[in-house]
């Protein structure tokens, strides 16, 4: 099986007598709120989804990250994985904190080892390639001025109203790959229901590969993407009609979306190299927000790396399309059809289809999704 990013897979949650004394410990600590991407990034991190990482980032590795995609010790990782203290939350280095969540849930202690201050300004450029308008600056001038960075040891991993079922850990996935004998699995990231393109991709990669693990997003997203509960029940659907249950498995992915392109694609790659992927598809615009990354650039940035850095393989597919012409789904690798024979589909237009009262056509989704879609945003079906 696939080695974890790294080399060894990180859990840094305990169980019986040290989960109580660490939990009387932190009952005397100061105390540091998290928000819900920090606390996403701590169960991530708890889990070994984010191996190597074992808590949040020091100055050294935060640097490294945003200068150069890699880490203090050379590991390559490319975006910064930090928490902020809040107002009023005094952190020195050398000291130990209680990592609290919003509904006040204890999760466990920080071994504080760095206190900085980060240059946001050179963070967004750098990381985000972005400006004031950029989803990521909305976040980054939402938090504290300054980050606190090290090991993290978790007593209790955030508890979710929903998905649960399907919250499978890295070490969970590998041992479920194992048991129905997959040697190569490939991961599909996505934060939008399936439609016909994403259908397209994840079929063609499944005739390379023993199986498909359909691992959506389901931490922050952008206010108007489509809820996660809502997706859910559309792969449910999807999967349930048109993939071989045999050869596919969900689950869902507990990290926040970044929008970061093309390094959040290198981070969505290596954390599933966690959970046992050893491909995961990166297709048009993979992670992307508006127009500030190049339709190709997530897949153009794997070649920054030195080759055994990063061990997952990645399927990189052209602009998918429906096809007039052949009657089906294509790309420009495989069918001769001119533009106006194509049909270009996006999560986005789905979305403005809805919202507009439209039923996407079956060139577009399943009508099974569509259905789905439709009643989610209260529109009556149209004939």
């Amino acid at each position: 099986m696939i080695a974890p990013h790294g080399g060894t897979l990180i859990n840094r949650v305990v169980e019986g007598d040290e989960r109580n004394s660490l939990l009387a410990k932190a009952a005397g600590l100061p105390v540091v709120s998290l928000n819900s991407r920090e606390t996403s990034d701590l169960e991530m991190i708890a889990i070994g989804a984010m191996s190597p990482l074992a808590g949040f980032m020091n100055e050294a590795d935060y640097n490294g990250v945003v200068n150069n995609m890699h880490l203090a010790s050379g590991v390559a990782w490319p975006l910064p994985v930090v928490l902020a203290p809040k107002d009023g939350e005094a952190v020195a280095a050398g000291s130990e904190v209680a990592l609290v969540g919003e509904d006040g849930t204890v999760y466990g202690i920080m071994a504080v080892d760095s206190v900085y201050q980060p240059d946001k300004k050179k963070e967004l450029t750098q990381c985000y390639a972005g400006d004031e308008e950029h989803p990521a600056w909305g976040y980054l001038a939402s938090t504290g001025a300054t980050y606190i960075g090290g090991v993290i040891t978790v007593a209790n991993v955030p508890a979710y109203a929903k998905h649960n079922e399907y919250r499978l850990t890295p070490t969970q996935t590998r041992a479920a790959f194992a048991a129905k004998g997959w040697n190569t699995v490939v991961a599909f990231q996505t934060r939008n229901p399936i439609h016909r393109a994403h259908e397209y991709l994840t079929k063609v990669a499944l005739e390379q590969t023993d199986g498909l693990l359909v691992h959506p997003l389901v931490g922050d997203t952008k206010s108007d993407d489509i809820p996660s509960d809502v997706r859910m029940e559309c792969y449910h659907a999807l999967l349930n009609k048109y993939y071989p249950l045999d050869r596919t498995m969900l689950g869902v992915y507990p990290q926040a979306m970044r929008y970061g392109g093309p390094r959040e694609a290198i981070l969505h790659a290596l954390c599933r190299q966690n959970y046992g992927c050893t491909h995961i598809i990166i297709g048009r615009d993979h992670a992307g927000v508006g127009s500030y990354y190049g339709t190709f650039d997530a897949q153009e940035i794997f070649g920054k790396f030195a080759e055994g850095e990063i061990l997952i393989n990645t399927l990189m597919f052209e602009h998918a399309f429906y096809c007039k012409l052949t009657g089906g789904m294509a790309s420009t690798k495989s069918s001769p059809a001119t533009n106006d024979q194509k049909i270009f589909l996006s999560g986005t237009k789905v979305r403005e289809m809805l919202l507009n009262g439209e039923r996407p056509p079956v060139e577009f989704t399943r009508p099974e999704v569509a259905d789905i879609l439709i009643a989610s945003y209260a529109i009556p079906a149209q004939a």
